[in-house]
């Protein structure tokens, strides 16, 4: 698929965005739900990239930023895995392909990140500078320019990728053996498992545990579409709010501490 000039801009901005997102973290650009999405509803590809955008979120769901050690760049690996996605014209056929080609990105993106954040060091000697001098126009230009910089990080591997053109990538794509294809399909499989395991390794105690198994139960049922499972679990969350503020007025010996469902696990 072959962009015109106004896609090409629009992608651009919304790579520009995201980069600066990675360490504003307010409109959440960054998020691969949100960039994939953007990216399909400025090429007319919605659909393709919103299935791309999703799958990566749940790999990216484990990552974070742990003292010094820098998580994969999410950013990075949403933008190029999209604008693949869409030179490459296989539509959902190629979302496998994508996700296989994201993580490789998101590793690689580390080394952009480092040399980005290694530059806005001087920025920030630069701005003590200008503040020990009550230059506060100064401060916020400095300010303006490391979120810019965070901004061109995106943009330029961006642009890259699509000056590179849609016959290329198609050529790419279309080259890759069938087993190759498979086997990256069935690893990007595992790869999402893996990220969803991580965050319920970080958030499962005793009181979710309950949730977690009827939410597994429901995904089963065909039948339930995703906004039904959306209702559901609103449902349940109102529920299990509505409880936890008469969980405290009970006066049995368990260690109450407001959790009904706590409370009710304690007892047995």
């Amino acid at each position: 698929m072959t962009l015109n000039i106004i896609q090409v801009i629009l992608v651009l901005i919304i790579a520009f965005l995201a980069g600066m997102e990675g360490v504003l973290d307010e409109f959440q650009f960054h998020q691969p739900i949100v960039a994939c999405t953007l990216i399909g509803l400025v090429t007319g590809n919605l659909l393709p990239c919103l299935i791309l955008g999703g799958t990566l979120q749940m790999i990216a769901l484990g990552w974070a930023n742990i003292g010094a050690a820098v998580a994969p760049d999410a950013a990075l690996a949403s933008v190029a895995s999209a604008i693949i996605l869409v030179l490459g014209g296989q539509g959902k056929d190629g979302v496998s392909s994508a996700i296989a080609i994201a993580i490789p990105l998101a590793v690689a993106g580390l080394l952009l990140t480092i040399i980005c954040r290694t530059i806005t060091t001087a920025f920030v000697h630069f701005m003590d500078s200008a503040a020990k001098e009550g230059k506060i126009g100064v401060v916020e230009m400095w300010q303006i320019a490391a979120l810019c910089l965070q901004g061109i990080r995106i943009a330029i591997p961006a642009g890259l990728i699509l000056a590179i053109g849609a016959g290329p990538i198609t050529k790419l794509l279309n080259s890759m053996p069938a087993w190759l294809t498979d086997g990256l399909s069935i690893g990007g499989g595992m790869v999402v498992a893996v990220g969803y395991a991580m965050v319920i390794n970080m958030m499962a105690t005793k009181e979710v545990w309950p949730f977690f198994a009827i939410g597994f139960v429901l995904a089963t049922v065909t039948n339930i579409t995703l906004i039904g499972l959306g209702a559901i679990g609103l449902s349940l969350a109102l529920i299990y709010l509505k409880l936890s503020k008469q969980g405290g007025s009970g006066n049995g010996g368990s260690s109450n501490i407001g959790d009904p469902v706590g409370d009710i696990i304690d007892k047995y």
